[in-house]
């Protein structure tokens, strides 16, 4: 099982989702710990050689309002997953 957590930003716009939309990022979180490189996952350049960067596009169907990325970086050695940023969309 890998550890997934939010970054001070990411936890700090979590807060100001609304309640449908925080259960959409939570959800790609705990799916994350399962497995951090989902098919669903668009690589991203990444500047460090001992991690991968990755975005998961919630669509507002999903969220129950917004559209949200949620970008991430995945450190295989470390076996954690640390949410970088939410990005929330009209």
């Amino acid at each position: 099982m890998t550890y997934a957590f939010h970054s001070a930003a990411a936890e700090k716009f979590l807060r100001e989702l609304a309640p449908a939309e925080q259960a959409a990022v939570e959800s790609v979180r705990r799916g994350l710990e399962d497995d951090p490189t989902p098919d669903q996952a668009r690589g991203l350049p990444d500047a460090d050689p001992s991690s991968e960067s990755y975005a998961i596009e919630l669509l507002p169907e999903q969220t129950g309002g917004r559209g949200i990325s949620v970008l991430y970086r995945h450190a295989p050695d470390l076996d954690a997953v640390l949410i970088l940023w939410l990005i929330s969309g009209p």
